[in-house]
């Protein structure tokens, strides 16, 4: 082993410095700086382990390989001691709509509890938008009409959801996807007709969402996972995935089809490698699996233990729970919670039981794939 104590090292032109290999120990009691950069200045070739700063996300990341690609630096949260949550939120009870929201430890296993209530009773509002510590909200289909409303909750305490502002559009169906810093609303429905605007906001803030770009299709009741760069999302009646990097503006892209005949109303769960979606319409149990990194179409990862549509999915870094849905045509809605490893693939398990029957909710996390 090797100890260097100097303040500084450059080669002699100073355009770099030196290479140091072997088991290297750096001491000292200030900081380390690694390279520094956006997502688009990343390496065009980059090696297996290679450290960065991203300034778009603000994590550290590292390369995992070509198959895997970047990778943020996992880190506990010390607000849930280490935990991770998973939220779902509002939905349908039929015949009525709901404005609870519940909550669960994704590591643990047993049933859900009481968190506190969104503003108003809502259907098919937005899925999957989160950061490490706040939950968003938005949209859906009220006793009023459709809602352009986004609300947040803070996912260290209990209590109702609060305002944070307006998306663009009044719209259910969302699909939703964050990267800890940006929180992207793709799609849904604007009677009479689905939509493709997809909107985002920055969830630290409070304020309006803005626009971000289209998707390559209008579509409704969308469900999207995400990796700290990529959401991949896909909608009602139509079997193509598309996808976006969330750091940047733009159209979406395609990536890929669904090997399944899936119409609607699927659930989501991811790892920062791996996106899953579970359920859907006509009623089914399969799940499918895709590496978000990549293009491709979905391949089979196995059955959740109950076949049922307007699922909603939560996220660890590990382990993807699903949470309610309805079964055979949506008249009767279900408490079933059950999760699989995501890194794995094989039919789901049972976790417990929701307190609230509910279908078409809202779900978020404070440990998905994004972050």
């Amino acid at each position: 082993m090797s100890e260097i104590r100097v303040n500084n090292l450059s080669n002699e032109s100073s355009t770099g410095g030196p290479t140091i290999s072997g088991i290297t120990t750096f001491s000292g009691t200030n900081f380390f700086v690694p390279p520094v950069g956006s997502t688009a200045q990343r390496p065009e070739n980059p090696q297996k382990g290679e450290l960065r700063f991203n300034t778009d996300t603000y994590h550290l990341e590292y390369y995992k390989g070509d198959t895997l690609g970047w990778s943020e630096v996992e880190a506990s949260n010390d607000e849930l001691d280490g935990g991770y949550r998973g939220f779902i939120a509002s939905g349908n009870i039929y015949p009525a709509n709901s404005n609870v929201i519940e909550y669960i430890t994704i590591s643990t296993l047993g049933n859900s509890t009481d968190f506190g209530d969104t503003t108003y009773k809502a259907m098919q509002p937005s899925n999957g938008v989160s950061s490490r510590t706040r939950g968003l909200f938005a949209g859906g289909y009220a006793a009023t009409g459709r809602k352009n409303t986004i609300e947040y909750i803070t996912m260290s305490s209990t209590g109702d959801a609060i305002n944070f502002g307006d998306m663009t559009q009044h719209r259910e169906g969302i699909g939703g996807g964050s990267n800890g810093t940006r929180g992207i609303f793709g799609a849904g429905w604007v009677n009479p007709a689905a939509t493709d605007i997809i909107d985002y906001v920055t969830i630290a803030s409070l304020g309006d969402a803005k626009d971000f770009g289209d998707a390559i299709a209008a579509t409704n009741q969308n469900s999207a996972v995400n990796s700290s760069t990529r959401m991949v999302m896909r909608g009602a009646n139509n079997n193509v995935m598309h996808y976006i990097t969330m750091s940047t503006l733009g159209d979406a892209l395609d990536f890929g089809d669904f090997t399944a005949a899936v119409d609607y109303g699927l659930g989501a769960v991811c790892s920062s490698t791996r996106g899953i979606f579970g359920g859907g319409n006509p009623v089914l149990n399969v799940m499918q699996y895709i590496t978000i990194a990549t293009l491709g179409n979905g391949s089979d990862f196995g059955d959740l233990t109950q076949a049922r549509r307007g699922t909603n999915g939560v996220s660890s870094p590990t382990r993807g729970v699903f949470m309610g849905g309805g079964v055979p045509d949506g008249s009767t809605s279900v408490n079933t919670i059950d999760y699989v490893e995501i890194a794995t693939t094989g039919n789901a398990k049972d976790f417990g039981d929701l307190v609230t029957a509910t279908q078409g909710s809202g779900a978020c996390s404070n440990g998905h794939g994004g972050l």
